[in-house]
């Protein structure tokens, strides 16, 4: 069963539908990296990163990583490890995992160009918390709460569709 996001505001899975928002200039299938626009397509899920500082340890079928304080998703174009998890170095330009705010204490990686990556289509694109729902950088946000119940009946074939 797949996850649907039918609109900038919908997110659908079973039974459930939740709140969710997307990139603050909307969806679209021809993702350029700092477009702020949330790509289109089927892609797979997982794993689910945590803050374990921060909240115990979600119910999941998925893979779960613990955050760590040196712990970045490299979006830096020239380099090798380009929309991968790294360990941060100053040199290598990276969304940092371990943050102040509460938008990653539970993160869900979406597997947007994730596979043999291409400079440039984007990267760090995730499912993460949300409080007020104004528009993110290509991501898909979700309450805290509402992310929690996904992450507990989604499993390792679960896709989410972005329409």
């Amino acid at each position: 069963m797949n996850i649907i996001l039918k609109n900038n505001n919908t997110l659908i899975f079973d039974e459930f539908q939740f709140r969710c928002c997307v990139g603050k200039k909307g969806i679209t299938k021809k993702k350029i990296e700092g477009d702020k626009k949330t790509p289109r397509g089927i892609f797979s899920l997982g794993p689910i990163f945590y803050r374990s500082d921060r909240n115990k340890k979600p119910l999941s079928k998925i893979k779960l990583i613990d955050i760590k304080k040196n712990m970045g998703w490299c979006n830096d174009i020239k380099n090798s490890k380009y929309n991968k998890l790294i360990k941060i170095k100053e040199n290598i330009k990276h969304e940092r995992m371990h943050r102040k705010d509460k938008k990653y204490d539970f993160v869900l990686l979406i597997k947007y160009n994730f596979i043999n990556p291409i400079k440039k289509k984007g990267s760090a694109i995730f499912i993460h918390c949300t409080k007020n729902f104004k528009g993110t950088l290509g991501c898909v946000a979700l309450k805290k709460s509402d992310l929690l119940v996904l992450i507990k009946l989604i499993n390792k074939n679960t896709k989410i569709e972005i329409i």
